[in-house]
């Protein structure tokens, strides 16, 4: 469906197209209509389906179009559990919403709050928050959600693997009753369905893709290699395969931090990414890869989930995850915005179960890569 199909507004229309968009996908043209008619909605799609556009664009249209009969204040609130994914959203926000009057700020922590703090006195419509600074400031006094009218809980996997449920709560009873809420996530267990009941009123639910599911657009493929060939067997895949940029998985901040230095060592320009590095460090290491002064991203989990880069071409599970549902994430990162992508995992003998866990979970045996094919 083109988004043009979706009673968009034009200044929102006059972005999309800007931006290169005409085709909404799945989880948007489904999810945009119901928002617009202010339901409370459930979207659960895989990672790299454009889940936030599916929730940037009527938020703006909502507030575009009910501006004049509002009071001043912020008007609605994204909570998202890291600041790479906050950076994102509002990279979303500034895209899709370039020729309206509505105002937007990224908060987080790791970061100053001083610049925030004096932006949220400027005033600001629609806030994107992560719990703790979010937390911090409206305890300093800083921030009023009185004036509320959309709520969105993204990634809310991430939020409760990361411990941030009881947060939410607390933030749940700061905004008010009578507001519509929107909740993403790219899978759905059990606990985040209950959790979102607990809130949602009468949600409409959307799920596109299983929850196991890995896009069709990524060629997958597994190295059975030992722990200590695996330095030598990523440089011979990064040399044959001329790779100009690559993100490769570390379960550990040590580990990533190891890799660079190694992988510096061979020539090969890599930088990492994870909750150690301060947030400069961190943009500095993304904005790097996207403009191809580095080769390699070595990043994990949690800090991943905020890379979102179109013409990322290959992903390499230097560790598998033990969670299952964490593979899916990561091969998300490749595969986006209608672009291949290839996904190569390393498994030594100690993670074989975590393979056999991982291949249970998307319904398929990964076949096997070798340098020679």
């Amino acid at each position: 469906m083109n988004f043009k199909d979706l009673e968009i507004i034009q200044p929102i229309m006059k972005a999309v197209t800007k931006a290169g968009y005409s085709k909404a996908t799945p989880i948007q043209y489904k999810t945009i209509p119901y928002i617009l008619n202010g339901n409370d909605v459930i979207g659960c799609a895989q990672t790299g389906t454009g889940k936030t556009a599916s929730f940037a664009i009527p938020i703006l249209q909502l507030l575009t179009q009910n501006k004049a009969t509002v009071k001043q204040g912020i008007r609605a609130l994204i909570l998202t559990p890291t600041r790479e994914l906050a950076i994102q959203i509002s990279d979303n926000f500034e895209t899709y919403g370039q020729y309206l009057p509505i105002s937007y700020l990224a908060i987080f922590g790791g970061v100053s709050q001083v610049n925030q703090v004096s932006q949220l006195r400027k005033g600001v419509d629609v806030l994107i928050a992560t719990p703790g600074r979010l937390q911090d400031l409206i305890n300093q006094g800083c921030i009023d959600l009185r004036t509320l009218e959309i709520f969105v809980l993204d990634e809310a996997d991430r939020m409760l693997d990361m411990g941030f449920v009881n947060d939410v709560k607390k933030i749940l009873k700061k905004i008010p009753s009578k507001r519509q809420s929107l909740l993403f996530s790219a899978t759905m267990p059990s606990e985040i369905r209950s959790f979102a009941h607990s809130f949602l009123i009468n949600p409409v639910e959307i799920n596109v893709t299983p929850i196991s599911s890995t896009a069709k657009s990524i060629n997958q493929s597994v190295c059975f290699v030992e722990k200590a060939e695996k330095l030598n067997l990523l440089i011979s895949i990064l040399e044959k395969h001329s790779i100009k940029r690559s993100l490769i998985f570390s379960r550990t901040k040590h580990g990533a931090d190891k890799l660079v230095k190694q992988l510096m060592k061979q020539g090969i320009q890599a930088a990492a990414i994870h909750g150690n590095k301060s947030q400069n460090a961190r943009q500095n290491a993304l904005e790097n890869f996207k403009n191809n002064r580095i080769r390699v991203l070595i990043a994990t989990d949690i800090a991943a989930r905020g890379i979102d880069i179109d013409e990322l071409s290959h992903v390499v599970n230097y560790e598998l995850p033990n969670v299952p549902e964490t593979y899916v994430h990561r091969i998300g990162r490749t595969g986006r915005a209608g672009n291949n992508g290839t996904a190569i995992s390393f498994c030594d003998n100690e993670q074989k179960k975590d393979l056999k866990s991982i291949q249970k979970l998307i319904g398929f045996k990964i076949p096997e890569y070798t340098l020679t094919t």
